[in-house]
């Protein structure tokens, strides 16, 4: 098994659109796709009437979550666990508790690195394009010369150039091409 193909695995069966940063002050949840048929919806959300995939917040037992992650840093998480339960009425372990507010962390963190790559590859990719639009350097003209002159070793260029109309362009038609 690939390395590459591991973390899709393990992330199919996990919702990974994080709520705004500023939800849990302006109230606004938006409901999460799922990727996988759940059994049980996560704690704080409910299935969708219409689309079992969909996942829609129940903003008071977010909001309470919320209020459990800052008590969590006093108290057990047992007693936050049961305290959970009696403000919202639907029943959450306390490892239930810890296992929610650990991947919720790891994912926050993971969104943040994503989104840190792709900064970073934006601002490359337009560093590399400005360097590939001054035609007058000498490597870039190298490269260019390079290209061409392999571009009759490529398959998908022999196939494109034999499959488009004669022309009145400088190809030798007199010896048949051969797939390599």
């Amino acid at each position: 098994m690939t390395q590459g193909l591991l973390p899709l695995r393990k992330a199919a069966g996990k919702w990974l659109l994080p709520q705004p940063k500023d939800a849990s002050q302006t109230g606004e949840y938006v409901p999460i796709p799922t990727a996988v048929k759940l059994i049980k919806p996560p704690f704080g959300y409910k299935f969708s009437e219409e689309n079992k995939m969909l996942l829609i917040p129940i903003p008071h037992e977010l909001e309470a979550l919320e209020k459990a992650k800052k008590y969590l840093k006093q108290y057990p998480s047992r007693n936050v666990a049961a305290w959970l339960t009696k403000v919202t009425g639907r029943y959450i372990s306390h490892v239930g508790l810890l296992y929610r507010i650990k991947h919720e962390r790891s994912r926050k963190a993971k969104v943040s690195i994503l989104r840190s790559w792709a900064r970073r590859y934006k601002e490359a990719l337009e560093l590399a394009e400005k360097y590939e639009s001054k035609k007058g350097t000498k490597v870039y003209n190298q490269a260019k010369e390079i290209v061409e002159s392999a571009r009759h070793l490529d398959p998908e260029h022999r196939n494109r150039t034999a499959a488009t109309p004669a022309s009145s362009d400088t190809t030798d038609r007199t010896t048949p091409e051969r797939n390599i």
